[in-house]
């Protein structure tokens, strides 16, 4: 009896600290953010007090606390600088992130990334086409973002051809894919003006957000949102993926329709943070990891804190590649530094539950 009433006891409290504990988790996430935001606005070539920024927000809101001029210079450097870098960073570190985390889920693999069906390879060979042949802004984020859907539709042709739309069959896919677009893309360097037109195209494969401003953000923030919150509410289906296709039948998930509509989303979304920022590497693969560290390896609280850590962690990456040196640093440069010691962390944590 008196087992029995512990144990009724025991199982709510036990409930309740862990929604107490995921609760404490995204709060901290969100102030992380917030602060990342904070010190992405502070620094720079003209470094502004939290003081000052707050005071500029004060009379932008219509409370006259500074004068005009300073306002003007404030607002050329916090809203026409760097607001559309933090937006940008936000946007394309969260979708690599939740990206990952579906892949890893989808793949039941969780070391695949966005880039594992050659969205990336095609997208980077998309772009390098458009400054070769010396096209607008736009057409080579077109043809960037294109391309990156040519080769995914290519590594799933090719599954569907050799083995039936397997999981092995779509990995082998995104590898042949990869290579052939990488191959591609070797040509078109090999072919480029070493002078005028190789150095742009090595440095946008560096990835970078120096080109990034408000036009952008409206252009590409709606369908990067759309995405991002798509892929966070499917959260309950990718847990059932995760324990295997006949166990998720039997809970009435369509496998094959899911599969393939989170496949098509994330590669829409991962070749549009191409085009807009260049090649990336890392957040995809990392962020999820640290996440399930925290929260433990349930999709439906996975994707939500990857959304906010992925975007603080691209925005602080940002702040390092603007602030490090006299000149700027190509992002896709700190987010490979940052992320290979972070990642042998994660391991070590990982492996600790591995013996």
């Amino acid at each position: 009896m008196d087992a029995s009433a512990s144990s009724c006891i025991d199982l709510p409290i036990t409930g309740t600290r862990r929604w107490f504990q995921w609760l404490t988790w995204y709060s901290l996430l969100l102030c992380g953010l917030l602060t990342a935001i904070l010190l992405a606005f502070s620094i720079g070539k003209y470094p502004t007090s939290p003081q000052e920024i707050i005071r500029f927000f004060l009379h932008w809101m219509g409370f006259n606390v500074m004068d005009n001029e300073q306002f003007d210079t404030l607002h050329n450097v916090l809203i026409d600088i760097r607001l559309p870098r933090i937006l940008v960073a936000m946007l394309v570190g969260s979708t690599l992130s939740v990206s990952g985390a579906a892949f890893q889920a989808v793949f039941r693999n969780p070391l695949v990334s966005p880039g594992l069906l050659g969205v990336q390879s095609g997208a980077a060979f998309g772009a390098a086409l458009g400054i070769l042949f010396g096209c607008s802004w736009a057409v080579i984020q077109g043809l960037a973002f294109s391309m990156g859907l040519v080769a995914v539709f290519a590594s799933v042709l090719i599954a569907n051809v050799f083995g039936q739309s397997s999981m092995v069959m779509l990995v082998l896919g995104g590898m042949i894919g990869s290579a052939l677009f990488s191959s591609l893309l070797s040509v078109i360097k090999y072919v480029a003006d070493p002078l005028n037109v190789l150095p742009s195209i090595v440095y946008w494969l560096m990835g970078n957000l120096a080109l990034a401003d408000l036009p952008q953000v409206l252009t590409f923030g709606g369908p990067l949102i759309a995405g991002i919150l798509l892929i966070a509410c499917c959260g309950r289906m990718l847990d059932a993926l995760s324990m295997g296709d006949d166990e998720a039948r039997s809970l009435g998930i369509p496998v094959t329709w899911v599969r393939y509509s989170i496949i098509a989303v994330t590669t829409m979304i991962s070749a549009l943070t191409v085009s807009i920022a260049g090649t990336i590497g890392w957040v995809g693969l990392l962020i999820p990891h640290i996440v399930r560290m925290m929260l433990g390896p349930a999709n439906s609280r996975v994707l939500p804190a990857s959304i906010i850590l992925g975007a603080t962690f691209l925005i602080l990456a940002d702040c390092v590649s603007r602030c490090i040196a006299d000149s700027e640093i190509p992002i896709g440069i700190v987010t490979e530094i940052l992320g290979i010691p972070a990642f042998l962390m994660v391991l070590k944590r990982s492996r600790r539950g591995w013996n």
